[in-house]
Formats: structure tokens, sequence, C-alpha cells
């Protein structure tokens, strides 16, 4: 295995969890899909918050809950920056990836909904990029994939041609690592007038994301997949969208004003922020960037590409492994199968050896369906992995080779 010059163990450093155990070994943290570990720099922004900082924000007329609504305010503009230097009031603060979706379904497509609408997904969606769909009542229909996990590109620009409501598209995918060509499916889904989500929670972690660029209308992440706090997220959408889409939820902080018989509601952002909201997650969140992007993220990406290969090629080695999900352009998630062993047996037996990684469908049953595969094992990998936590994971499957024969 070779891997490119990158200082990990300065990384690691900032990461306590890291210094810690499993099952009595070392830990090994390969299960970064699910959620990413959190640095000192977020976790000291979160106590200093509720140590010094804790107050409601746009309430109070003292000074602490004015402290606290500058963060918040301050968070904001993080984000808009972050995603490429977007208007601030075109973000939207939500509990994560998921409320994101299932906000636009409420509030994009359920008012305006016909019979017979469909909304565009992909074959490699997660659940969270599917049910709200359903939920509203429209119909879901898939852009198949390729045998290496790819999305066709082909069908996707048919399925375009017949209007659907929406194009509901992963960014990267959390079960086979894929990155989907976003500019190219928006150029096509403009052609034909098709809006376009996107489901960025498995990307921003991994690489820069600029939303116009991409020319998407909406585009959603979880705070916890980016080194930040559970229970925080974004969605950004087109000012003109968010102008149109009433409030999906009601209650403090949302209203312009408030009678027994009417009542009219703020702007966007605020009109889809009911009730006080996760503060110390925003701070996370805000701290989480500011931590990622005082990073070399050039270093950061051939360091984990680098990871990628060496781990591809080393588990090759494994008798009776398939890999799933071999597509050109993919970020270090690592999905595979052994012959005559069950997934969970295979995390359970790399738990013994402190090694953490995903077994099951990965909440992507469709796709799981769509390969014949009702469960995978996954590792995957973030920037404070090594390549020696590579090597425990390939010799512990060896071993389990060895113990199921």
């Amino acid at each position: 295995m070779t891997t490119v010059a990158w200082d990990v163990a300065t990384l690691r450093a900032e990461f306590p969890i890291l210094e810690t155990t499993s099952r009595g070994k070392p830990l090994v943290y390969l299960d970064s899909g699910a959620t990413t570990q959190k640095p000192r720099a977020v976790i000291d922004a979160v106590t200093r918050f509720y140590e010094s900082g804790n107050a409601n924000i746009h309430r109070g007329v003292y000074q602490l809950s004015e402290q606290a609504t500058l963060a918040w305010d301050a968070t904001r503009r993080t984000v808009a920056q972050f995603l490429g230097g977007v208007p601030d009031e075109e973000i939207v603060f939500t509990r994560g990836t998921t409320e994101s979706v299932n906000l636009v379904a409420q509030s994009f497509i359920r008012p305006t909904l016909r019979a017979g609408d469909r909304v565009l997904v992909t074959t490699m969606e997660h659940h969270a990029n599917i049910v709200p769909w359903q939920l509203v009542g429209a119909t879901t229909v898939a852009i198949p994939i390729t045998p290496r996990g790819e999305l066709d590109l082909a069908a996707a620009e048919a399925m375009l041609a017949t209007h659907p409501r929406l194009l509901a598209v992963v960014h990267v995918s959390n079960a086979l690592g894929t990155i989907n060509p976003i500019a190219e499916l928006c150029r096509m889904a403009r052609a034909h007038g098709v809006p376009v989500l996107v489901d960025g929670a498995q990307a921003v972690s991994h690489f820069p994301v600029d939303v116009r660029a991409l020319g998407c209308d909406f585009y959603c992440f979880s705070s916890h997949k980016l080194f930040g706090p559970t229970g925080f997220g974004v969605l950004w959408a087109r000012r003109e969208h968010l102008e149109k889409m009433p409030p999906a939820q009601g209650g403090g902080d949302m209203i312009d004003k408030v009678t027994f018989e009417r009542t009219t509601f703020a702007p966007s952002p605020q009109k889809f922020e009911a009730g006080t909201p996760h503060i110390a997650g925003a701070v996370g969140l805000g701290a989480a960037i500011e931590w990622l992007e005082s990073q070399d993220r050039d270093a950061i990406h051939a360091h984990e590409l680098s990871l990628l290969e060496a781990a591809t090629t080393a588990l090759q080695s494994v008798p009776g492994l398939t890999l799933v999900g071999t597509a050109a352009d993919k970020v270090g998630i690592l999905t595979f199968t052994m012959d005559g062993i069950h997934p969970h047996d295979i995390a359970s037996l790399l738990d013994g050896e402190g090694v953490c990684i995903r077994a099951g469908h990965h909440c992507t049953q469709p796709l799981h369906t769509a390969l014949g595969l009702a469960a995978t094992a996954r590792a995957s990998l973030a920037p404070y992995n090594t390549l020696a936590e590579v090597e425990t994971v390939v010799s512990a499957l060896h071993s389990a080779r060895r113990i199921f024969g």
C-alpha cells in the first residue's frame, strides 16, 4: 500500500474520541458516512455557548440574548459563504437533511400537487429522499444505475423529457460512494423546465460545493455529517422559490402579526423556522465549517483518495469479498459482501477488534433490492483515518475468512 504525505497525526489530535478504545482495542472509526466525529473546536464552541452564552434568540432585549442572536445570524452568514457566497436569506435552518427534504415536499410540491405528478429520483437514493415525496402524494420514479453504480445519464435525459415535477438526486451516494454529475443533471433538467433538489449530506464534508455553479434549485445537508452537532441542518433554496413557499409549521418567531382571525408571516427564512431552534447546533455548525475551511482541503481530498485506492486494492485480496459500487468518481465509501458471511457478522467480528463499520441496507432498501442484496457491509472514510486503520480492517477480514471457511 502507498499513500500521500499527510500530517494525519496532527489532525487526529484534534479529535478527542480517537484517543479512546472500543472493546479494549484502539478505536478505529470507519462509520463517518453515518456521522462524523467532532473536533475539539466544535466541542469547545458548544460547551462555551452553554457555559457562558446560553439565551434564546430574537426575543430578549438583554445582552445575553443579543449575543445568542448574533451567533445564530453569524452561522447563517458562514453557511451562505460555505455554499458559494449565496445570500444569507436563502439559508433555512432545519433539524437536518431529512427535515430539509420534507420541507420542500410539504411547501414546494404539496400545495400545487396534481393527480399523477411524479418526482424523479435515482435508484441510489436514501430513504429520506424517497419517502417525503410519497407522503405528499407524488409518485417516485427512479433513474436506473449501471453495474458500477453510476447513473444512466441517457435514461435520465429521457425521463426528464417526460416533465416530472422535480428531480431529487443525491450528490454522493451513502451506500456506493458514487459522486453524481450534478451540474450535468441540472443542465439537462433546466432544458426541460424541471427544478432540482440535491441531497448533499454525504458530499459537503468531502469537497467544496458551490450551489450556483451546480445550477440546482435546492441543496440540503446535515451538520452532524460535517463534523458538527446532531439535530441541525441546512436547506438552501433560490429566493424566488422561498418567497412562494408557505410555512410548513406554525409557532413562535415565524410570524408578522397574529390575530384570532388571521396570521401573516415573516419573510423567509424566518417563516420556516418556527419555535425555539437548536441554537447550540448552529454555534457548533459554524465552528465546524470554520474548522474545516481552516484545513488544507486539497490535501484532505488527496489523502482520502489515496486511502480509498489503497483500501480498494487491499480489500480485493480478501477471498470471497465483492465490492459493491466501483464508480470512476467516488468518495471514500467501501461497501462489500463476503461469500458465506452475513454483513452483520462481519460488523460484529470487526467490532471485536475495535473497528466501527455499518452493516445492513443503509436506508437504501430500493438500491439493495435492485442489486439483489438484502444487506451489505460499509466502511466509510474521513480525513482522520489512516493507512494503519485500513490494514487493521483488512487483517480482520482475512481472519473472518479463515473462521468462516
